[in-house]
């Protein structure tokens, strides 16, 4: 194998410049390779482009490129120390490896932490801690946008909203089975008056005991409950960056309780829903739907009977196939309590990214002992079924950003309209009415009155990718009119005032 090689001839290099060389190991597979090593000198990426070349020197066939370099536990394991990995790729020729030079051109102009560096959408603080994004006031927009659409959309499927605490006692996760599941991923808070809480890891054992917190009748089923809230992890410190990976997870999810019989009709609504959401999004192509089944060898990772499992995974097997979703059986990758299906995307750069999902759970309520009245006035208990349909809202920002290199829709846009003056000294009056009507039409609009040359205003509103640029000067002062070009266009349109205000709110309707 062509990583194996390139593995080893790193390795080669990497000991004959370095005499210090300790704790060492290779990995390699189909798609790439990496060389873990301790070493008292520092290494960086700098490095990368002289251990490519000797590489090339040892092996003229060998087409390498380096990728990355990242500090890892040894042996995966926190408890060691921390050592260097470097991961990389090779090609037994020059087309392959050209091709690829340019796969990662296009990642890098796609990459999500410029993008947002750029946009000023998030930042980190050493001070706050790596994997704990801060959103800036244009990211949290964004985000808010997000959760305002989401909300819309899963109302018309009969969600309500609910609010449910960070930190709870660690015996709710143990009844649920998270406790077992993540137990080296929980925060746990503790207090010098005694307190011992935990971070939650997920939302769904407090929706249980919303559930509970009143007699239910099966008259009253399904009930829906959505959230947005954040999520605690604690990932290994070497595997977080970016939006990717953090610690502090906004997760969008709902849980609906329903009957056995309501079961079927649920899951399709939940289906019907995020196809809706996602083709709004402009995110509905190349996906493919996994149905996500238990590891039949290792029935100790999950928690339920085998009975309720051989139901669920029946059930969702006959959804997959009503609705022509074709769904790939992938065993193993199932819930702690149940199967689901996880809908899959083709992302920009052809990588598989799953955000939405359906999980069926009978497990959960009979641990927490739910139950509702049924029309015989006998206690029945619930099935839960688990959804997200926008899911975590850093990786589903990270989507966006790639997908779409930044360029938002006008109604998700932080700043959707920037107001440009050719002078100042004779524009600002009229540039400030139109920015003050715009903002009581709840419009996001920015004014640029810096003293900069308005070519370079232009260019910058551009940078900032702000859907619509308003130019003004003597034409538009004189004559009550507004002068407008769209994002990364040199077409100037003219109208009135009142006609650009209908015209931008029936642009921001649009999704």
């Amino acid at each position: 194998m062509l990583n194996e090689k390139a593995v080893q001839l790193l390795e080669k290099v990497i000991k004959d410049k370095y005499q210090n060389v300790s704790l060492d190991s290779k990995y390699y597979d189909e798609n790439e390779f990496y060389y873990e090593f301790k070493i008292n000198e520092k290494i960086s990426e700098n490095d990368f482009k002289a251990f490519e070349e000797e590489i090339k020197k040892l092996d003229s066939n060998c087409y390498v490129k380096l990728l990355r370099i990242s500090g890892v536990y040894l042996n995966n394991n926190s408890k060691n120390e921390m050592i260097n990995r470097i991961s990389g790729k090779a090609f037994d020729n020059i087309e392959s490896f050209n091709k690829y030079l340019k796969f990662l051109e296009e990642a890098k102009e796609r990459d999500h932490r410029r993008i947002g560096q750029e946009l000023d959408l998030f930042c980190f603080s050493d001070y706050v801690g790596a994997g704990l994004p801060l959103y800036t006031p244009r990211g949290t927009i964004i985000k808010d946008e997000l959760q305002k659409e989401i909300e819309r959309v899963c109302k018309k499927y009969g969600f309500q909203k609910v609010s449910c605490p960070s930190l709870a006692d660690i015996s709710l996760f143990e009844t649920s089975g998270h406790a077992m599941k993540f137990k080296d991923e929980l925060f746990r808070v503790n207090s010098p008056k005694g307190h011992e809480f935990v971070l939650k890891p997920v939302q769904c054992p407090h929706h249980t005991q919303i559930f509970s917190s009143k007699l239910r009748s099966y008259k009253e089923l399904p009930i829906r409950y959505m959230e947005s809230d954040k999520q605690y992890r604690a990932e290994l410190q070497g595997a977080v960056g970016g939006l990717s990976r953090v610690y502090a997870i906004t997760v969008e999810d709902g849980h609906s309780f329903c009957t056995r019989e309501q079961v079927k009709q649920e899951v399709i609504n939940i289906c019907n829903l995020i196809k809706d959401f996602y083709s709004r999004m402009g995110l509905w192509n190349d996906v493919w739907v996994s149905l996500s089944v238990r590891d039949y060898e290792h029935p100790e990772k999950y928690i339920g009977s085998q009975d309720d499992w051989d139901i669920c995974e029946h059930m969702l097997k006959e959804i997959s196939d009503e609705l022509g979703l074709n769904a790939k059986r992938c065993e193993g990758e199932a819930a702690l309590y149940g199967p689901k299906l996880d809908f899959m995307f083709k992302d920009a750069l052809g990588r598989n990214i799953q955000i939405p999902t359906v999980q069926l759970d009978f497990a959960m309520p009979k641990r927490f002992g739910l139950f509702y009245i049924d029309d015989n006035g006998n206690k029945q208990t619930p099935v839960m079924v688990h959804r997200a349909i926008l899911g975590s809202y850093e990786r589903f920002l990270v989507l966006l950003l790639e997908q779409f290199k930044g360029v938002l829709p006008i109604w998700l846009s932080p700043v959707q309209v920037n107001i440009v003056p050719v002078n100042i000294k004779y524009h600002d009056e009229y540039c400030n009415k139109i920015k003050n009507l715009l903002l009581e039409e709840d419009i996001r609009v920015e004014y640029d009155n810096s003293k900069e040359q308005i070519s370079k205003k232009i260019r910058q509103s551009n940078i900032m990718k702000n859907p619509i640029t308003i130019i003004i000067g003597d034409n538009e002062k004189d004559n009550n009119l507004i002068s407008f070009r769209k994002y990364n266009s040199k077409e100037t349109t003219s109208m009135s005032i009142d006609e650009f205000v209908k015209f931008i709110k029936e642009e921001i309707k649009k999704r």
